[in-house]
């Protein structure tokens, strides 16, 4: 997984250390966490094992993005750590963020602005 940011990415100073650390930790949780979620089922209970590997993933976005005031590179943290998931777990996880947004309106909101 690539930690550097993108050519133009900002880097703060070094006060922010510990978004860096905090993006390290999830960076190394990301990979397990979402194949651990495989076959997990999330409308019986909340922090399962879907739950969990979102709200890391979610976690890395941000400290990623906040260590260089980039939310593309909160981004790219995360496609990194998906590229390191085995392919059945991201699957497994995007139904389960399909899910979510299905359920809390997702549609609705985006309706007047796409085409059907």
């Amino acid at each position: 997984m690539d930690i550097f940011p993108r050519k133009g990415a900002t880097h703060r100073p070094g006060a922010d250390i510990v978004a860096a650390e905090d993006a390290g930790q999830l960076a190394l949780q990301a990979e397990k966490a979402i194949d651990d979620a495989v076959g997990s089922g999330w409308y019986a209970e909340h922090g399962n094992k879907a739950d969990r590997a979102a709200f890391v993933l979610c976690r890395l976005r941000r400290a990623r993005g906040g260590q260089w005031r980039s939310s593309e590179a909160g981004d790219d943290a995360v496609r990194a750590a998906l590229g390191e998931a085995s392919p059945e777990a991201v699957v497994w996880l995007a139904s389960r963020a399909i899910s979510y947004m299905d359920e809390n309106g997702f549609p609705e909101s985006v309706e007047p602005y796409v085409e059907n």
